[in-house]
């Protein structure tokens, strides 16, 4: 089986399931469900960060990436999540900048919650449709005039490039790409794993 990489950004105050979410969905994905303990997930995921050593997400939880920015491998996926560190790190020219490097040689660009902000700050969304959460709607529309924010939502699919609203709505834009990439079936039986809801229609729930 030939995994796809998925680099998950983590970065001080990071919305914890803005990043677990994804983690758990890509990481308890299998192909055949009979063989859960035989057989990995069709992904590897690993946590980034800017440099290496403990980040800490909000809430206070510690975690220890994988890799810093300068020593991350190729990425097939990258996710960029969000929370209220988003705004100590919009700023960042160098997160930003490695973002929108990596962002021209992944496969698939996602973001949950508010790290669309950080895609739109990259000149990634420009020309696009894309969604961020709710209480940030109006912050990315006078922030970044050359995006379509959509409000009604809950996952935007434009080309190679996804973002979704806010915290919870990570599991569904990762569900999204297990379907993608592996049928709905699988992604299905993902969630069904999870015991969480596969969601049935991409309406906005707030």
């Amino acid at each position: 089986m030939t995994r796809r990489r998925v680099g998950i950004l983590v970065f001080p105050e990071v919305e914890v399931l803005d990043f677990a979410g994804p983690f758990e969905v890509f990481s308890v994905t299998r192909l055949d469900e009979d063989r859960r303990r035989e057989e990995p997930s069709p992904y590897e995921v690993v946590l980034i960060s800017e440099a290496p050593g403990m980040v800490v997400a909000s809430g206070g939880l510690k975690v220890v990436p994988d890799h810093g920015l300068d020593d991350c491998p190729p990425l097939d996926l990258l996710v960029v999540p969000g929370g209220w560190g988003v705004h100590g790190q919009i700023g960042n020219e160098a997160l930003v900048g490695w973002i929108a490097e990596r962002a021209g040689q992944v496969e698939l660009l996602a973001s949950v919650c508010t790290g669309s902000m950080l895609l739109g700050k990259a000149g990634l969304l420009d020309g696009r449709r894309a969604t961020t959460h709710w209480k940030v709607l109006d912050w990315m529309r006078e922030s970044f005039p050359g995006v379509t924010v959509l409000d009604d939502e809950h996952v935007v699919e434009d080309g190679d490039v996804i973002t979704s609203a806010g915290i919870a709505a990570g599991i569904d834009l990762a569900l999204r790409v297990v379907a993608r990439h592996h049928g709905e079936t699988v992604a299905r039986t993902t969630a069904r794993y999870m015991e969480y809801p596969f969601p049935e229609d991409n309406r906005r729930r707030v």
